[in-house]
């Protein structure tokens, strides 16, 4: 049976302390661990990720999520989008930073499951969306990660960013974008863009992708409406030894929407977790 435990506080490097969840089976066997990043408006129990969870540690794996520090929701509550301010001053940087900080904790002995289930030699890391950028920025930066796996993950952050919002931004400090599901005006602050131009040499995902030394798994729906797969297929050839898997017809979250309320994946989630199983369990 998966044991779990929700809402565990750590403390950010930015001043904020933010949440993580563990799953796992306790048999006392040292296990691989999976860290998590959630991408943009997204938090650690958007979904289906539960369910993800779930399935990782039955497979043999503790699994670890979590909200990036500065997503825009609270210790209090993990759920809802309710401190816009801090999402508004989020920045690549600090996600890299917050997911160090995860690893540290992994590796630091006092990780939640006790160390008779861990095997902290062997970390992989994982992202979706924008979390699948900084899930190979970090692997690239920190050798404790032994292998990286993306689902939908862009692959260059500032090709998103279109000029009349560029102009937008520099000239008022701040754009809003829009959260469908919640009706909330999001604000972004040019405190993110001046971020990233700065650090560039640790931000830029086409050089960490082509400078990876661990393996490296691509997986992205052909129908993706908000990453187009022509970012997996980049990725793939930038980086030859890296694996491409391509489910037909998915949508972004592979099927999967918030609040999910099946007791199962959605098939497309599924299969990329089926997929990134394979992935992790080979001995490359």
């Amino acid at each position: 049976m998966v044991a779990e435990r929700k809402n565990i506080i750590l403390q950010s490097l930015h001043h904020r302390p933010f949440l993580a969840d563990v799953f796992w089976l306790d048999n006392q066997t040292p296990k691989p661990v999976i860290l998590f990043c959630h991408g943009f408006k997204g938090f650690k129990d958007w979904g289906a990720y539960d369910l993800v969870a779930r399935y990782f540690a039955q497979q043999g794996f503790v699994f670890v999520k979590f909200n990036f520090s500065h997503n825009g929701t609270t210790i209090d509550n993990p759920y809802e989008f309710t401190d816009l301010e801090a999402f508004g001053n989020n920045n690549m940087s600090k996600e890299l930073d917050d997911a160090g900080v995860v690893i540290d904790w992994i590796c630091g002995g006092k990780f939640d499951p006790g160390m008779q289930n861990t095997n902290p030699s062997q970390i992989y890391i994982m992202g979706h969306s924008r979390g699948g950028g900084i899930a190979i920025l970090k692997a690239r930066e920190d050798n404790r990660v032994r292998k990286v796996a993306v689902w939908a993950s862009v692959n260059e952050y500032g090709k998103y960013w279109k000029n009349d919002e560029m102009e937008r931004i520099r000239r008022d400090g701040v754009i809003y974008v829009p959260n469908t599901r919640t009706g909330q005006q999001m604000p972004v602050y040019w405190q993110l863009y001046e971020n990233y131009y700065a650090n560039l040499h640790r931000l830029y995902i086409p050089d960490a992708v082509k400078n990876l030394k661990v393996p490296l798994l691509i997986v992205h729906g052909t129908d993706d409406e908000t990453v187009p797969v022509s970012n997996a297929l980049e990725m793939h050839r930038w980086n030859k030894e890296s694996i491409l898997y391509l489910i037909e017809g998915s949508n972004h979250n592979f099927g999967a929407r918030h609040p999910w309320q099946q007791p199962v994946l959605p098939a497309d989630l599924q299969k990329a977790c089926e997929a990134t199983v394979n992935f992790l369990r080979q001995q490359k």
